[in-house]
């Protein structure tokens, strides 16, 4: 059967989604009848408590009915762009309507971006650990990923030494995910001057701010990487997915953030990429212009619900013999370490003999970053209280038993 394959390219056989592809063993024990205790992927709509607003589903469900089902312009709908920007001008930076280009989800934005900027040798300068896209697309373009560490033991904080030490005239991107997926750690101010100041150093070096959990904020520390830019361009990348849970529409945007006026070659190449690919969803665009649109004091709420769910879970790890964590300032996610000795540099093995005895379905670290997530999982503090506690006791057990 091997035999007289057609060869698949190697960009496409090289390419691992550490969040899904754990998912490939779930689904078939689930197929045997197995329930599942899934503590593994970012999509708040897949627990209970965190539905879509309804405002933003009926403003998607009229769009449908009034027939807004066709093409939109490739940038975006005016209405929802100009949102945008005004939602971008309260954060501190004086966005445009022309400055906002709206995508399907950050995902796509950022390959927008790489196409855009990068070429054979180019670099992408990067968290580690990180969300997996920023590894698995710039080699599409030719270019590499280079990780920049985040400290495990100062709350996962920005090690600027160790960019200082990997910038060049070839990195091209330099990377802030904040609030940061998985480690759920937030750059304040000084943080980020310091990250524009390294940055500034290099003149053909620009900065990719995906702030997409920025809602979602929970020391009170995250400002626009934009805001604070007076020089270096900045590509700010948000969406509905995460703080207005709708993952499932797949819009994000990029706004470009040019106070030199230097990216008008790249601007131009980012809007040829985005006619060619025609356009977002229509009828998503208008679900979201409605939660833009509309009061958000319900945010309130989502998020308290989140913050009891993360201090359940700080409580229930640290009296777990075999675990240690670091509570998470944003986002919803905890990379939780492994300290028994049989697991600390085998955390994928870990993830996966926890699935088939305890059907508990978490994320190994080091599929977020092969060498500085190793010894690590990722959760989601997302489900219920009573199947969080169940996930732990389950975890509990599963260290215990192999620890003898």
């Amino acid at each position: 059967m091997e035999e007289n394959q057609i060869p698949v390219s190697v960009r496409a056989s090289s390419i691992e989604y550490a969040i899904r592809d754990v998912v490939v063993p779930a689904t078939k024990l689930e197929q045997e009848g197995h329930e599942i205790l899934k503590l593994n992927i970012g999509d708040p709509i897949a627990y209970p408590g965190l539905p879509t607003p309804k405002h933003m589903v009926e403003a998607y469900v009229e769009a449908l009915r009034n027939g807004n089902n066709g093409y939109s312009p490739s940038y975006g709908i005016p209405k929802l762009r100009s949102a945008i920007a005004h939602d971008e001008r309260r954060k501190g930076w004086n966005a445009s309507e022309n400055d906002i280009y709206v995508c399907h989800g950050v995902t796509e934005a950022l390959q927008i971006i790489f196409a855009a900027t990068l070429e054979e040798g180019s670099k992408v300068l990067a968290p580690g650990p990180h969300y997996p896209p920023y590894m698995a697309y710039p080699q599409m373009y030719g270019a590499e990923t280079i990780e920049y560490k985040l400290k495990p033991d100062a709350g996962w904080s920005v090690d600027f030494e160790d960019i200082e030490e990997k910038m060049d005239e070839n990195v091209r991107l330099l990377v802030l995910i904040n609030p940061n997926n998985p480690c759920g750690n937030v750059s304040g101010k000084d943080e980020i001057y310091r990250l524009l100041s390294i940055a500034k150093k290099w003149p053909n070096c620009m900065i990719i701010a995906d702030e997409i959990y920025d809602g979602l904020d929970f020391t009170g520390q995250h400002v626009s990487v934009a805001s604070l830019s007076k020089d270096v361009p900045v590509f700010v990348l948000n969406g509905v997915s995460k703080v207005y849970y709708a993952p499932g529409w797949r819009i994000g945007y990029l706004a470009i953030h040019d106070p030199k006026k230097r990216l008008l070659n790249i601007r131009d190449g980012i809007e040829r990429l985005l006619r060619s690919r025609l356009c977002a969803s229509t009828p998503a665009q208008i679900g979201y212009l409605a939660g833009l649109d509309s009061d958000r004091t319900w945010m309130r709420s989502y998020s308290e619900k989140v913050v009891r769910q993360r201090d359940l879970c700080v409580e229930r790890i640290s009296n777990i013999e075999g675990l240690e964590v670091q509570s998470s300032g944003g986002a919803f996610y905890m990379f939780v370490k492994l300290t028994d000795e049989k697991w600390s540099s085998n955390d994928k093995e870990f993830v996966l003999q926890l699935l088939h005895e305890e059907h508990v379905l978490v994320v190994h670290g080091s599929g977020f970053s092969p060498e500085l997530g190793i010894g690590h999982f990722r959760i989601v503090y997302l489900p219920e209280m009573d199947v969080l506690n169940e996930a732990f006791d389950r975890i509990d057990n599963f260290l215990k038993r192999h620890r003898k």
